[in-house]
Order: C-alpha cells, then sequence, then structure tokens
C-alpha cells in the first residue's frame, strides 16, 4: 500500500467506494488522515462500514465544513454532462477536487530512495487504443529482463494498493481520460501517447475536451520521456509541443502508418518490422510478424511504443525482443481463445467502439464476424471501409437490426452471442476466423466488456466440445 501524504490529522472525503474509492480509503487511513467515505450503492456503503470507514451522506448541508479534499472515483462525472451533486457541492465549499492518481503521485516517493542506486521510475500509459496491450507489454518486458516492476491504474491493481518502489524498481501505469483529466499531480518518469479516436466525447464536451484530459499526462509534470504516436493530428501536435528541436531525443515519435526520419528518436513498424532510428542512423530491428500475441498492425503500434518506453530505460533491443516473443496476450484484446478445424477463433470484445474494431478488422483474413451492442456517439460508417475479409457478420445487441441494416456486408441479425456463435461456427470453413470485435459498448446485454467476452469463449467452448 502507498500511505497517502499530506493529510495527517485531517478529514478527507471519498466518493465512490468500488476498487479505487476503498483503496484510496485505506491508503488515506494508513497516511493518517481521516476517510469520510460515500457511495449511492447501500452495499458498497456496508463493506466500506465493515472495513471500520466512516459513512456519511456527502450531499447534505454542511458536509465538506471540516473536509481538506474530494477524493473522486474515475466514473464519477465532475464536468461534462454535468457535475455530480456532491463535486459540486465541494467546488461550492472552496474544496479541492483530486483522485487517487493525484494522491499516489504526491505519496509516491519516500526518504528510503536516497539510499537507492537507482530510484523507482513511473511509467504511464494514456490514449484511445492500445493503452492496456501497451501497459502490459512494458510490463512484461520489464519483469522477463529481471526488472522489478507492478502494473497499476486502470488495469490490475489499484494505484495506491501496490507496493512501495524498490530499488530499481519500475510502476506501469494505465491511466484512462477520466484519471488524468482530474489528477492534480501527473508527474511520471516516462509517458506514452498511443492514438487518439473519438471516445466518452459525452464525459469531455467534445473531442477538445478528450484530447485536452490526454495531454495533462505530458503537460502537468513534464515527463522525462515521451513516447507519442503521431499517425493522429493530435499526436502529431503534441510530439511538436513536448520537443525543443527535431534533434530533440526526449520526445520518441512512434507510428505504424510510414518510416520515420530525422535526427531525433524514432520507433516505426511497417510490414511487420519494427525498427529503431536515433539520429539518422537504425539501431535496432524486430521482425514482429510471427509473434502470436500481437497480430495486426494495431498491436505493431503497441508494441513500438513499449519498445521504446522500455529502450527509454536502458533496455537492449535483443532482450525486448526475447520478451515480446513471449508475451501472451491480454484477455479480450485480439485474444486467440481456439483453434479447431483450421478456424481461429479470437475474442476482442474490448473492441468496444468503432476505431478499435477496424484494427481487429485489419488484423485477420477471411472473417466471420460478431459484432454489435449499445452503439455509441458517431455512427459506424468507417466500419463498411474495413471489411473486405469479411465474409459475413453475425450481430448481437438489443438494437441489432438497426445496426446490421448500416453495414454494407452479408450480415444475419442474431441478437444473443448463443446465436451468433452457434451461426458463425455452422458457417465457417478452415482458413477463415471468426472474430468477436463488437464495435460497441456492451452495456445493452452485459455488465462490462469481459463479461461479453467471456461468454463469446464460453459459446464458442460449448459448440467445439459438442
Amino acid at each position: 500500500m502507498i500511505a497517502v501524504k499530506g493529510f495527517s490529522g485531517q478529514k478527507v472525503a471519498v466518493l465512490g467506494l468500488g476498487r479505487s474509492g476503498l483503496a484510496t480509503a485505506r491508503a488515506l487511513r494508513a497516511g493518517g488522515a481521516e476517510a469520510i467515505c460515500w457511495d449511492d450503492n447501500p452495499a458498497a456503503r456496508e463493506t466500506a462500514e465493515g472495513e471500520g470507514f466512516q459513512c456519511l451522506d456527502l450531499r447534505r448541508h454542511g458536509a465538506f465544513d471540516e473536509i481538506a479534499t474530494l477524493i473522486v472515483s474515475p466514473g464519477i462525472p465532475h464536468l461534462y454532462p454535468q457535475p455530480n451533486p456532491v463535486v459540486a457541492a465541494a467546488l461550492e465549499a472552496g474544496v479541492p477536487v483530486d483522485n487517487d492518481i493525484g494522491l499516489f503521485f504526491r505519496s509516491f516517493a519516500g526518504p528510503e530512495w536516497n539510499n537507492y542506486d537507482t530510484p523507482p521510475r513511473v511509467i504511464a500509459v494514456t490514449g484511445s487504443n492500445g493503452k492496456s496491450t501497451t501497459a502490459a507489454l512494458i510490463h512484461h518486458i520489464l519483469s522477463e529482463a529481471g526488472r522489478e516492476a507492478q502494473l497499476a491504474g486502470n488495469i490490475g491493481r489499484g494505484v495506491l494498493d501496490i507496493d512501495p518502489g524498490g530499488d530499481g524498481s519500475v510502476v506501469v501505469l494505465e491511466l484512462s481520460s477520466y484519471q488524468t483529466e482530474l489528477a492534480r499531480a501527473l508527474t511520471p518518469d516516462v509517458a506514452v501517447f498511443t492514438n487518439l479516436s473519438p471516445d466518452h466525447l459525452d464525459r469531455h464536451g467534445g473531442m477538445g475536451g478528450y484530447f485536452a484530459a490526454k495531454r495533462r499526462l505530458f503537460a502537468e509534470g513534464g515527463p522525462d520521456r515521451a513516447v507519442i504516436g503521431i499517425d493522429e493530428a493530435e499526436g502529431a501536435f503534441l510530439a511538436g509541443q513536448l520537443a525543443e528541436g527535431p534533434a530533440d531525443d526526449r520526445v520518441i515519435r512512434i507510428s505504424v502508418e510510414r518510416k520515420l526520419t530525422g535526427p531525433g528518436w524514432q520507433v516505426f513498424a511497417r510490414k511487420g518490422f519494427l525498427s529503431e532510428y536515433r539520429k539518422g542512423r537504425q539501431t535496432g530491428s524486430i521482425d514482429l510478424r510471427g509473434i502470436k500475441g500481437l497480430p495486426g498492425a494495431h498491436n505493431h503500434q503497441n508494441a513500438c511504443a513499449a519498445y521504446a518506453a522500455c529502450r527509454s530505460l536502458g533496455l537492449a533491443p535483443r532482450v525486448i525482443e526475447d520478451a515480446l516473443h513471449s508475451y501472451p496476450g491480454l484477455p479480450h484484446r485480439s485474444q486467440i481463445i481456439a483453434e479447431a478445424g483450421g478456424v481461429t477463433f479470437v475474442n476482442d470484445s474490448k473492441a468496444t467502439n468503432v476505431d478499435s474494431a477496424v484494427k481487429a478488422l485489419s488484423a485477420f483474413k477471411k472473417i466471420r464476424w460478431v459484432c454489435g451492442g449499445l452503439e455509441k456517439e458517431g455512427g459506424i460508417d468507417a466500419l463498411n471501409g474495413a471489411s473486405d475479409q469479411v465474409i459475413k457478420a453475425y450481430v448481437i445487441g438489443r438494437e441489432a437490426a438497426g445496426f446490421a441494416m448500416q453495414l454494407k456486408v452479408e450480415a444475419q441479425v442474431c441478437t444473443t452471442m448463443a446465436a451468433a456463435v452457434e451461426q458463425a461456427i455452422a458457417d465457417s470453413k478452415a482458413g477463415e476466423t471468426v472474430l468477436l470485435a463488437p464495435a460497441a459498448a456492451s452495456f445493452d446485454q452485459y455488465d462490462n466488456f469481459e463479461q461479453r467476452g467471456d461468454d463469446f469463449a464460453a459459446q464458442v467452448q460449448k459448440h467445439l466440445n459438442a
């Protein structure tokens, strides 16, 4: 646990008592603060009270009279589409609002670091797509290289629930826009920006607000090194803002769309080969084509970002290459769950938006595509430009008929996962891929994308074992 510093003897309000909220309350208590907790869910309050925390309704009049700060869980809006009433009350009372990420960055360092040969480092990864895979891949590479590493934030453990940093250790954080937009302290040693595509626009008041939330990771604290995907205009702009000139190697530019040249530091992938260039000369190369855990150009982008982050810590290219080959992949992200009769079954339930689904479709050939769900803002037109390899779509979700009507490939309305998998297996032939890449949220039928992916895998196994 990371004990929160700076609030000893003070009352700190905690809004939201899920995984991160409870971990925050514990860390505040460990640092000598009194956590005053609230969650609209009675079961969540009961759990907190069972651990000895006081739960008081923060919506009541005068709730913030003795509160030093309010800590908000990531899913709770503080500005758009409208502030949560508790957040609005705190702001009206002049009480600062922060989150667990801000507390982590102000509390992670300790006096024992003065005795370390190498101080602990923090690598923080953000972006629209690929940040989970990139963070997990960095963690895997470091672990395979014998470095003490922890994975936390939006993946793995809650950020305040990890162990204190040891000599030469590394903490790898996946940070969503919900986390970066509110943290009052953001000071990673290495910050990674994978890419940007429309997502969570209602929460951020549009695309500009969404980009601004991501940009804070680089602008607020000034990382020693920034790894920036420049295949979108926003990434190119961000890299340009951070660099002092073309040769400034504090910024490592990455791409999967073109060869990068110039006097700076670049990592790019073309036709399945990763290349590293520094000062105009090639310093590393990896053939990514045979790495099963990283299929497709979108995963090659993740590999470039992870490679660059690990190189910035001094790891050798060969060490990184060996670790890439042993990377097993993440559940629900281009995850090969079965191979039978020459047919490959891939679970990419994390493809919850159009851009991530397009990337999944580009990674495989001869696709029988399970898609659909709760459609997000912006429509699904972009899917039609990426469906050349789709033989047939099997559409799930409550609005499956409407979703299917927008597709320009043969589509069958299945509604349920069970029906979609059964029909896709019945139709499939050797050499084809049955791919779950929904291009939609899961909440019309499932609690989360993980539950949707688990259902897909269960249905596949059910039919293969029949």
